[in-house]
């Protein structure tokens, strides 16, 4: 019951007078046209963790998690010592690492 009222409801501005029926049907009150879009909630949108891809001269290697918190220095440190990273490096230390927050660490061998 709950599903079919959010479907309809968010289909709505798309076809407004047979989701008004629908509405109806489901045993709403009032229009469907006089509801609230419903609001985010802030607290479901906060990460505890992001997945940063991990880039081994310039080709994707690895995915990590890692707290959405970290640092560029702990999220260095985490992809250095992956397994995938020191199987595609050959034990060779980078010259070079790139890292754009919350997304990507590039590393340059």
């Amino acid at each position: 019951q709950e599903a079919l009222g959010i479907v309809t409801f968010c289909l709505s501005p798309i076809v407004p007078h047979v989701c008004h029926a629908l509405w109806q049907a489901l045993g709403h009150e009032g229009a469907l046209i006089d509801q609230p879009w419903p609001a985010p909630d802030a607290a479901a949108l906060v990460q505890d963790e992001v997945e940063i891809g991990v880039q081994v001269n310039g080709r994707m290697r690895t995915r990590l998690t890692v707290p959405a918190d970290a640092d560029e220095a702990a999220v260095r440190a985490v992809a250095l010592a992956d397994v995938q990273v020191l199987r595609h490096t050959n034990g060779a230390a980078p010259r070079k690492v790139i890292y754009v927050p919350r997304k990507l660490v590039n590393i340059v061998v």
